[in-house]
């Protein structure tokens, strides 16, 4: 047991923890920038003397995006495109990555779908011939479209494969001696055992979806339908004077677009914030061990 630590290696501990923090000061810096942003005066923003603190304190850029009701809407579709992608995408890759984890004498294809699947992410047929597809399966102006439009998360399948062919092959076998079937494996076994995969890819699935914003500007014509990214993507919002009271209007006199964007990109990062902390526990041990080929 070492009880005491060289010159060297305190000052390399040092060093690390400086170089850390100031990593995770960079990190912070845009989100307090945008946040100082959204706190300020027109006046200040415009002038680009906001940095560190907001200069003419108001909380009229979120006072007027609880007026707007486009906001909220665009809000709660991102949720349900969350909701329902991630859903979807975990039944999709669970279901593929388990007989993909197999060798190809316990699962003949496997082998020509793992070509296929690599072959379709690193080539794709073009958007045109991508948006006459959603057309035509009917997937314009909906939620659908949003939530398959990305299609299948190839990448995200290759981690789940690769974290099921690290299992200990014993389980499975004692499994099979005691009657279970592949299904009682998969979701007896398999299951609880790759949460630490489960929950990076859940990560990835749900950045995705709550952060793109093109196939909507592609998809859907018109902008109620578009999720939040999209919506955030406007550069002004929408306001009728003819519903402004005089507080109102005072409170316009000290707001710009860049201050009620900022606001807006404000409140779209906290639920990311928010859910991260609960699933960055999981994430490098999942997305290691699913890198790793057995």
């Amino acid at each position: 047991m070492i009880t005491e630590r060289s010159v060297f290696s305190r000052l390399f501990n040092g060093l690390n923890l400086i170089l850390l923090i100031i990593l995770m000061l960079l990190c912070l810096l845009p989100i307090w920038y945008t946040l100082s942003i959204s706190l300020s005066d027109k006046a200040a923003a415009s002038a680009g003397q906001v940095f560190l603190w907001p200069k003419g304190f108001t909380w009229g850029s979120y006072m007027t995006i609880m007026e707007d009701g486009q906001f909220f809407k665009s809000f709660f579709t991102s949720v349900k495109r969350v909701v329902y992608g991630t859903a979807i995408a975990f039944f999709v890759i669970l279901l593929m990555a388990y007989p993909l984890s197999k060798t190809p004498k316990e699962f003949r294809p496997r082998n020509i779908i793992m070509w296929l699947l690599v072959f379709a992410m690193l080539f794709n047929g073009g958007l045109v011939p991508w948006y006459l597809t959603m057309q035509t399966l009917g997937m314009t102006n909906n939620i659908w479209g949003l939530v398959l439009g990305g299609g299948l998360p190839v990448f995200n399948v290759i981690l789940v494969m690769n974290y099921l062919r690290n299992m200990p092959k014993e389980m499975e076998e004692s499994a099979m001696i005691d009657g279970a079937g592949p299904w009682r494996i998969l979701f007896s076994i398999c299951l609880p055992l790759s949460v630490p995969v489960l929950a990076t890819i859940m990560v990835f699935t749900i950045v995705y979806h709550w952060n793109e914003f093109f196939q909507a500007l592609v998809l859907m014509n018109k902008s109620e339908h578009y999720p939040l990214q999209s919506y955030i993507r406007q550069v002004a919002v929408v306001i009728d004077p003819t519903r402004m009271d005089e507080e109102s209007v005072k409170r316009m006199s000290v707001l710009s677009n860049q201050t009620l964007n900022a606001a807006k990109i404000f409140i779209s990062m906290l639920p990311l914030l928010v859910i991260y902390p609960f699933l960055q526990k999981y994430f490098v041990k999942g997305i290691t061990l699913g890198s790793v080929k057995g």
